[in-house]
């Protein structure tokens, strides 16, 4: 059992030994849309898993406005949906305004934080610094340029984290790379955007980066596109991108939404809540994707380095400094 099923589903088992009523739970995806290829569609992966494997069923709802969020929580819970799971930062601090009138049902954010969290509220949070450590050190040594690139989708903490990571990890293997970094916007429109993507890649390969990293939800897959065009690599994010451009995509750093939603909804209406639940490589909530489409990319050497990172990440030998510690990044500035 992992981390995560361990952590979620305590408090079902005893909930379904008690008898509770189990009710279908529901789910709202960020804006960016179901089947962004990316953070998303993860979610959605992870819901379908559960259906599929229960036999249950959810409802579910994309997002096409900011003022639709208070809506679609109210009216989840009105009718009975439970647990009702959330994707994206931006819905945090309306879920903290709108659970306390539902008591009676757990509500899940992906993403999000709260000063104090209501205590029908589950946040989980990933250490996505740790997952793009990772990722940069196979960057840095599969550059042939000494250039490498980073687009993030909307320019807030959350992505510096990212970005921050990454640097980190490249700087590990080259103290002399040269690191690229763009943000897609500054509004939820950037999490959207793959002809914006497909420009800023354009115009980093100009700069000499022969691998990117995408960190940009639905943008990304423009970013992705241009690298496979322009011969060069890119790596991407939040699900298993490497199908998408099999020999162009290095990889993929996995943030493990799917299984968060995946557990939440098994855990039904006995899901431990009124807590932060932060997870990363020791939880494997982050990660790399290795895989048929690329492992024909990945060396020896460069998985032998990264697993001894992950290895001294988890045992806290090795410390990869989190953007949130000073809203700063030591190796890159944006």
């Amino acid at each position: 059992m992992s981390f995560i099923a361990k952590t979620l589903g305590t408090a079902a088992a005893l909930a379904l030994t008690a008898g509770a009523a189990l009710a279908d739970p529901a789910l709202i995806y960020d804006l960016g849309g179901k089947f962004d290829k990316s953070f998303n569609e993860a979610a959605y992966t992870g819901a379908e898993r559960w259906a599929k494997e229960t036999g249950g069923t959810y409802k579910d709802i994309e997002m096409q406005s900011e003022a639709q969020r208070e809506q679609a929580l109210r009216r989840f819970a009105e009718a009975g949906f439970n647990p009702v799971v959330t994707t994206g930062f931006a819905i945090a601090n309306t879920l903290g305004k709108v659970a306390p009138d539902y008591p009676d049902t757990k509500f899940v954010n992906v993403d999000g934080w709260l000063p104090e969290v209501p205590e029908n509220v589950l946040l989980i949070n990933f250490q996505e610094h740790q997952g793009s450590y990772l990722v940069g050190m196979m960057a840095a040594m599969a550059s042939e340029s000494g250039t490498v690139g980073f687009i993030g989708g909307m320019d807030i903490p959350l992505i510096r984290h990212f970005g921050c990571g990454y640097a980190q990890g490249a700087k590990a293997v080259n103290p002399d790379i040269n690191i690229v970094a763009n943000m897609t916007g500054t509004t939820p429109t950037a999490w959207n955007d793959p002809v914006k993507g497909a420009e800023l890649a354009k115009a980093q390969i100009a700069q000499g980066a022969d691998v990117i990293y995408a960190a940009a939800g639905g943008t990304g897959i423009g970013v992705l596109q241009t690298a496979a065009d322009e011969k060069i690599y890119s790596i991407g994010v939040d699900s298993n991108q490497n199908h998408l451009h099999p020999g162009s995509v290095l990889t993929s750093m996995l943030k493990r939404v799917d299984v968060a939603v995946y557990e939440a909804m098994k855990a039904g209406e006995g899901l431990e809540t009124g807590k932060f639940m932060t997870l990363g490589l020791a939880e494997d909530g982050v990660g790399y994707a290795l895989d048929d489409n690329n492992k024909a990319l990945v060396s020896d050497e460069m998985l032998a380095a990264v697993d001894g990172a992950k290895g001294q990440i988890i045992d806290g030998s090795l410390e990869v400094t989190a953007y949130y510690t000073n809203d700063s990044c030591p190796v890159l500035d944006f």
